[in-house]
C-alpha cells in the first residue's frame, strides 16, 4: 500500500472524527439549553456576579474583585503559597500603582 493512500485514509477518518464532534457539540448544545437556563435565571435571582476561576486562595477565585495586598501576604517578593497564583496574572492595576 503507498504512503499517499494510507495518509488520504488517515485524513478521511480524521475529518470523519471531527465531523462527528461537531454534530455531538450541536445535539449536546441543545440538550442542556433548558439546564442553562435555569441557571442563568438562578444566577440572576440570587444576583451572582463573576465565574470562580479558583478554590483554594481568595485573591485567585475572582481576580477582577480580588484584594490588592492579598497576594503578598507575607511580604512583596514571597514565595507563591498556592499554585494557581503563577497562572493568573497580576492585575493592571496593581501593575499601575507600583509605577
Amino acid at each position: 500500500m503507498r504512503r499517499s493512500t494510507l495518509y488520504l485514509a488517515y485524513l478521511v477518518l480524521s475529518l470523519a472524527a471531527l465531523a462527528g464532534l461537531a454534530v455531538h457539540a450541536a445535539i449536546a448544545r441543545q440538550a442542556a439549553a433548558a439546564w442553562l437556563q435555569r441557571n442563568a435565571a438562578l444566577a440572576r435571582q440570587y444576583r451572582l456576579t463573576d465565574l470562580s476561576l479558583f478554590t483554594e486562595a481568595r485573591y485567585t477565585r475572582n481576580p477582577s474583585m480580588a484584594d490588592l495586598n492579598t497576594a503578598f501576604q507575607d511580604y512583596p517578593f514571597s514565595f507563591e503559597h498556592f499554585p494557581s497564583g503563577s497562572l493568573v496574572p497580576v492585575p493592571a492595576t496593581v501593575r499601575k500603582i507600583g509605577r
